[in-house]
């Protein structure tokens, strides 16, 4: 495969719609509360064809750093290093084994290469399937909970920090189940990352920035993270930043309780960012418009949301791990969420590369002839955009009062998010296309660009949030029938069934939501949220058209030419 270079704050020809989370505890005992994996031996084989080795497109993060001071570069350099200790901690909450170990053992560059790229020996985007020999299945719980650990075991127990963000379950003394804190298990890298993130605050020549740096350290080595999540909010006029901790549950399969750690080092686009802003300021008149009854809709998002472009440096961590994250919508903590709203970050650069070499290789061959021209940049930036923006909608405390819907909804929780903040991006996009407050190309651009997305993303896998989302709404789309596909297997769009369909399945999703039915959102998930026979002819055919699943990067200090 070629290499494609990102260039950071290059001219982009493409017009985007204007105006879019003491010492470690010893190896013995950490061993006792974690998934233990058979070691991977030089000579273990592959499970799979060679080809799938190929399903990553390298991408080079490079970036034009010459208008930034020499603290900013220092800056830049000192965040690269704390993110690599968050990409070692990714390892161990993924995998639990000694990461150098694992790859040295590959005797293969493009094994091991696979399996850097998946943060261990399981396909990411083939179900977390072992693709080497003498690997046991992937832990659903990851390395969050006891190997041993049922869940009906964990549900009938009764212990501190049951539920928590930031611990993991391990087994006391006794043999009964307890937790212990990210800053007391991970103690030794989150001072090292600590100290890194105040260092670099001493560099910072954003008052606010270093604030958050700061108060981010802090958070790494006592696990309340909240403080920092307000600060960050608040901040506005920083050209860098960084996005680090631990974030998405993503990993946690069993309950998605948990979080992993990641980072992403970004620098911001000024200009695009201008264009973007105004969006933020239609969130509470969108959620009341929302096609479900008022209860859905009465928590109203926070207004102190903003809208931004940037391109991304590094990544680290979950954000790196399989598939590659093209957009951000955070802090998650629901309490901040209703307060302030939330910070969506387009990676710019990152979803450029996806757009050329994924999306529009995919929409010729599923998409039909005459509606391949509604496959737009523009509208992929848009769909991307506003599904971080629709993370704001819809509700986060269950109607009863007893929770918040990611407690509820368990390990279903993400894919359901997921699946509700595309299906509302649509929804969006449809109103403010009839209010003139997007001004770039038209209703089919959007819908034909989000039904090739829609194949692009099934590709990521059932173990993915993203991809078990994209598969319930294919086959819901199909079942309403906002889609057609012919005897050749192409695709075409009714955009007024389509508009159906959406309001449908967004009123559906708000209210499982909204009553937490972890029952409804399990049988949807059983039901809907399968790869059928006509679909899976139609993935292999891009498989044989040699299409790249996802990007992977090549990335770092020397790239980027820092110290």
């Amino acid at each position: 495969m070629h290499k494609y270079k990102i260039t950071v704050l290059s001219a982009i020809a493409v017009v985007v719609i204007a105006s879019l989370a003491g010492c470690s505890k010893p190896a013995t005992e950490t061993q006792e509360n974690t998934s233990e994996q058979t070691p991977v031996a030089a000579q273990s084989t592959l499970l799979v064809d060679e080809s799938r080795l190929d399903i990553y497109y390298p991408v080079e993060l490079t970036a034009d750093l010459s208008s930034y001071s020499p603290n900013q570069k220092k800056m830049l350099s000192v965040l690269i290093d704390a993110s690599k200790i968050m990409d070692d901690l990714f390892w161990k909450q993924a995998f639990g084994q000694d990461k150098s170990g694992f790859l040295a053992s590959i005797e293969d560059p493009k094994i091991r290469a696979f399996a850097d790229i998946n943060y261990g020996p399981w396909d990411r985007l083939n179900g977390d399937t072992a693709f080497l020999s003498g690997m046991e299945e992937k832990s659903k719980g990851a390395q969050f909970y006891p190997a041993d650990m049922s869940k009906e075991e964990f549900e009938a127990a009764n212990f501190e920090d049951k539920q928590g963000l930031y611990s993991i379950v391990v087994r006391d003394k006794n043999g009964n189940l307890s937790t212990q804190k990210y800053s007391q298990v991970y103690k030794s890298e989150l001072t090292a990352a600590a100290e890194l993130l105040e260092q670099a605050a001493t560099l910072a020549e954003n008052k606010s920035f270093a604030s958050y740096l700061n108060m981010r350290a802090k958070a790494l080595l006592t696990d309340n993270y909240q403080a920092s999540d307000f600060a960050w909010m608040d901040m506005k006029t920083n050209p860098i930043d960084v996005v680090i901790g631990p974030i998405e549950v993503y990993e946690d399969q069993l309950y998605g309780y948990r979080a992993a750690f990641e980072s992403y080092v970004l620098l911001k686009d000024l200009s695009w960012s201008e264009k973007l802003a105004k969006y933020a300021a239609y969130l509470p008149e969108l959620q009341k418009g929302l096609p479900v009854d008022e209860a859905y809709k009465a928590q109203m998002p926070g207004t102190d949301a903003d809208l931004n472009a940037y391109d991304v440096i590094y990544y680290a961590g979950h954000s790196n791990a399989g598939s590659k994250t093209i957009a951000i919508n955070l802090p998650n903590d629901e309490e901040v969420q209703l307060q302030k709203g939330t910070r969506r970050l387009q990676l710019k650069n990152a979803m450029r590369a996806k757009f050329d070499f994924i999306m529009l290789p995919i929409a010729q061959q599923l998409i039909v002839e005459q509606q391949r021209k509604h496959v737009t940049f523009d509208a992929f930036f848009g769909n991307t955009m506003f599904h971080e923006v629709a993370h704001g909608l819809g509700i986060k405390n269950l109607l009863s009062g007893e929770g918040t819907v990611r407690q509820a909804l368990k390990e279903h929780s993400s894919a359901l998010e997921e699946g509700k903040a595309d299906i509302l991006g649509l929804y969006m996009v449809r109103q403010l296309l009839e209010k003139g407050a997007i001004t770039e190309g038209v209703l089919e651009d959007y819908y034909v660009t989000f039904m090739a997305g829609i194949f692009r993303s099934i590709r990521f896998g059932a173990s993915s949030a993203h991809g078990k989302a994209n598969m319930v709404r294919f086959n819901f789309f199909k079942q309403e029938g906002a889609f057609k596909r012919n005897e050749e297997g192409l695709y075409l769009v009714d955009i007024e069934k389509m508009g159906n369909a959406i309001d449908a399945l967004s009123n559906k999703i708000l209210v499982l939501q909204g009553d937490g039915n972890y029952a409804g959102v399990s049988d949807m998930v059983a039901t809907m949220g399968v790869i059928k026979p006509d679909l899976a002819a139609d993935l292999q055919k891009l498989s044989d058209a040699q299409i790249p699943v996802d990007i992977t990067f090549k990335q770092g200090k020397k790239i980027l030419g820092l110290n």
